[in-house]
């Protein structure tokens, strides 16, 4: 009887995969008009094809399929995410920042002076990721609460800096600007992930999230915590621990007492999130809104 392999028996392919394809096709051995002209190439690996404007559906696919089979096979079952400026200095360098801006005009040297008031925050986005790592909680096989950040420097670099500290893994999710923004050195390579489209970025920024913690923040900052409220208001989203970081920063930029009292939302809205100062007070929060050891 003739042995049958594997790949010939009942449970083989009975296709070549894609890349055996592009084996083939890559291994062709005429250089003809025909073979070098782009409309040859195949589809899945022609940029320029996948590059052109009707092809933005499936670029949306490829960027939320990407991240979510990456984060799948690392073992990530939910996420911390921080979110937070890239302009507040670590207290290491604020004393350089503070004398280097000595000698500009008074509006730049009193700007270089609030950041480097809340180089705290930078402290305590690392604190509580280290904090947050150490606990290694794993619940049906998968690794919680794993901490995410944008992967961008300041509070982004704190958050996985903390967790590198308490030797965990931790995720970043870098946008693609007109002016560079590199993953900072903290974020696991595997699994530092890059986009192109805000939207689907933000999408994964939350489709693991178990917990969020804010800090301050410019615009981006914003624009998180503020679609964040809303989703859970709407009740697109279920609750979860939202830890507000700076009470004093937050109540002198934006008056959310005013908008409750405008009418415009409702005070209960006010408690969808939780102020905070310190990590400890953070994770507090997070151990007992899902009744875990503190």
């Amino acid at each position: 009887m003739t042995e049958i392999s594997d790949e010939d028996g009942l449970t083989g392919r009975r296709f070549y995969k894609a890349e055996q394809e592009a084996a083939f096709s890559a291994a062709e051995p005429h250089e003809t008009p025909q073979t070098q002209h782009p409309a040859y190439t195949l589809a899945f690996q022609d940029t320029d094809f996948l590059l052109r404007d009707e092809l933005r559906p499936v670029r949306f696919q490829l960027e939320l399929l990407k991240p979510e089979m990456l984060l799948d096979e690392a073992g990530v079952g939910s996420t911390l995410v921080v979110y937070g400026s890239a302009r507040i200095p670590p207290p290491e360098a604020v004393e350089t920042a503070l004398e280097g801006a000595k000698d500009l005009p008074e509006p730049e040297r009193r700007v270089v002076e609030n950041l480097a008031k809340k180089a705290k925050y930078y402290d305590e986005a690392r604190k509580l990721a280290k904090l947050v790592s150490e606990k290694s909680i794993v619940e049906g096989g998968k690794r919680q609460f794993v901490v995410c950040s944008g992967g961008g420097p300041s509070i982004m670099e704190a958050a996985n800096r903390g967790a590198s500290e308490a030797g965990a893994e931790s995720i970043g999710l870098n946008i693609v600007l007109p002016h560079e923004q590199a993953p900072n050195g903290y974020v696991t390579p595997y699994l530092s992930l890059n986009f192109h489209y805000f939207a689907l970025r933000k999408m994964h920024f939350l489709l693991r999230a178990k917990a969020v913690a804010v800090f301050p923040g410019g615009f981006g900052t914003f624009d998180e915590f503020f679609e964040l409220l809303t989703l859970i208001q709407t009740g697109k989203m279920k609750p979860l621990p939202i830890l507000l970081f700076g009470k004093e920063f937050w109540e002198r930029v934006v008056d959310l007492e005013a908008l409750a009292d405008e009418g415009t939302i409702n005070h209960a809205d006010l408690e969808l999130f939780q102020p905070c100062e310190t990590a400890e007070e953070a994770w507090d929060y997070i151990a007992g809104f899902y009744k875990l050891d503190r």
